[in-house]
């Protein structure tokens, strides 16, 4: 995603005054509520937090606070877009508590990093941690009907690492497939990236010696609509995995309203554990002034500039 130009709106506010509006959205909204973290549960995030540490679009250290306060109500959050400079990554990080620890990929497409923030206080990270990639011997494999351009690899590798909360281990993968323009060859590549990634999965559990048994491919999948008949959807679920509904149908970006971030997993590993999962639409609850006072188009640019353009979503999984 090229960088958001900076709003012409300078909006003061209090970050903690806002940050109390978000846990109370989180706790009483209907179809907002996200489950507490605790014993016996697994909860998992994604979120696209546009151009983090791109010099082109600079966060204060109120934003830097929102950014923290709900990636704190996770065990284990991916992001993407975070860029090769770590540094507005790195303030993040500090407004956490000490607990929380991060690993991430070297850059890639568009110089972003696949990251995971986890709390150690209740996760343990394992020993994998790696990129996948599909050897160019076996790109003659990856071939979806009525599309004859050839796969080149992703574009931004997904990253899977492994982490242990209790007795269970879960491989989550972080992906943020290719998405280019609107144009047919481009679409294409998407689902290609999308459909080799399912056959990842599938392979791994057919072979029987995957890390895990519970995988989890969680991130900005650039999916338009996770329903049957959308090409990117089908080119997913093609090899066998399984795309919940979310609790509430809210999109996942804010100014388009598609479902392009998404989760996926096998019924029969991740699948059994899984409870529930959601969107949290973090702009319905901050901000209101801004809107008030610049109308939806001005609350939108500066919401997507400080903040994100992407709603996290998240999946809550049972652990016996």
């Amino acid at each position: 995603m090229p960088p958001f130009p900076k709003p012409d709106t300078d909006y003061a506010y209090d970050a903690q005054e806002e940050i109390l509006k978000l846990r109370q959205w989180r706790d009483t909204k209907p179809g907002r509520q996200i489950p507490s973290r605790s014993g016996g549960t697994f909860l998992l995030g994604s979120w696209n937090i546009a151009n983090l540490g791109d010099d082109q679009q600079t966060r204060d250290s109120g934003d830097m606070a929102i950014l923290a306060e709900i990636i704190s109500w996770f065990d284990v959050i991916a992001v993407q877009e975070v860029k090769e400079d770590l540094s507005d990554f790195r303030k993040i990080m500090q407004q956490l508590p000490q607990s929380y620890k991060a690993v991430f990929s070297d850059m890639a497409g568009n110089n972003e990093r696949m990251t995971f923030i986890y709390d150690r206080a209740r996760v343990q990270r394992l020993e994998l941690a790696g990129e996948i990639a599909v050897p160019p011997s076996a790109h003659r494999y990856i071939k979806l009907p009525g599309i004859g351009q050839k796969f080149n690899g992703f574009d931004r590798n997904p990253f899977a690492v492994a982490f242990q909360i209790e007795d269970q281990v879960f491989t989550i993968v972080n992906a943020h497939l290719f998405y280019g323009t609107d144009s047919q060859l481009s679409k294409n590549r998407r689902a290609l990236e999308t459909y080799a990634l399912g056959r990842w999965a599938d392979l791994r559990a057919e072979r029987g010696d995957a890390y895990s048994g519970n995988t989890v491919v969680i991130g900005d999948l650039n999916m338009p609509a996770a329903r049957p008949g959308d090409e990117i959807y089908d080119a997913l679920v093609k090899r066998g995995l399984h795309v919940p509904a979310h609790q509430s149908r809210i999109g996942t970006t804010i100014t388009e309203g598609k479902h392009y971030d998404q989760m996926a997993f096998l019924p029969e590993d991740a699948g059994r554990l899984f409870v529930t999962d959601g969107v949290f639409d973090f702009d319905g609850a901050i901000f209101t002034q801004l809107w008030d006072q610049e109308g939806r188009q001005g609350f939108e640019a500066y919401m997507r500039y400080h903040i994100s353009d992407h709603r996290p979503i998240w999946a809550q999984f049972r652990l016996a």
